[in-house]
């Protein structure tokens, strides 16, 4: 519902002993398996999405390949070092979402929201943990539009960055293909739970505490993520 899969897959994959790099490559790998399954359950709210679909999937996939290449040309520990605040930004970004939308439409200029998908994406290749978060704060912001069709079109254009970077990570990076084989299992049997009801419950929940739950959710992944790198 809201790209939060990670706050307990990644957290999973270092519990059994699979190093960080190659539990982050090896989760990016398998969630494409969850991505397409969200995808699959939200035709509904994508419709008549084709054109916008195809310009931010465009530039997130750009930005997955950014971000995959430098995980695998630089060390990973600087940047997981700030991938908490990274992530309760995006949360505290969703509670405080109306104001800023307000700061957002005044006069002056403002980032065009392909450059915060770019970004994201970018952060989303490197370290995906929470990438969905983020990117479903930003959307939230520079969009009015209902949050059950906003989620579903960053649940496409993620998968799109994902896809990206994990078809580097399988030609090049230390994927561990069993634990990926067994996650992305995981992730299609709870696609098919998820396609019926994750966008039923996103279509008849009240907005606002959607949202709240969603940032809170956020929060939680940061505070996991600075007390277990």
């Amino acid at each position: 519902m809201a790209g939060l899969a990670s706050l307990v897959s990644y957290p999973v994959l270092l519990a059994v002993g699979i190093p960080p790099v190659a539990a982050n490559v090896t989760n990016t790998v398998a969630l494409l398996s969850s991505a397409a399954g969200a995808a699959a359950g939200s035709r509904h709210e994508l419709r008549g999405q084709g054109s916008r679909l195809l310009r931010q999937c465009a530039v997130a996939a750009a930005g997955g390949l950014v971000g995959a290449v430098l995980l695998i040309s630089t060390p990973a520990s600087a940047f997981e070092r700030i991938v908490p605040f990274l992530v309760a930004l995006g949360g505290i970004t969703l509670l405080l979402r109306d104001p800023l939308r307000i700061w957002y439409a005044k006069p002056g200029f403002r980032p065009p929201l392909g450059f915060g998908i770019l970004f994201i994406a970018i952060y989303g290749g490197y370290f995906g943990a929470a990438a969905g978060v983020l990117l479903l704060a930003a959307m939230s912001l520079a969009l009015a539009e209902p949050l059950p069709v906003t989620n579903a079109v960053k649940s496409v254009v993620l998968g799109a960055s994902n896809l990206a970077a994990a078809i580097l990570y399988a030609l090049t990076a230390p994927v561990h293909w069993t634990a990926a084989a067994l996650l992305a299992a995981g992730c299609l049997l709870g696609s098919r739970l998820g396609s019926r009801l994750g966008p039923v419950l996103v279509r008849r929940l009240p907005e606002r505490p959607l949202r709240v739950a969603i940032a809170l959710g956020a929060l939680a992944l940061a505070v996991s993520l600075w007390l277990n790198p």
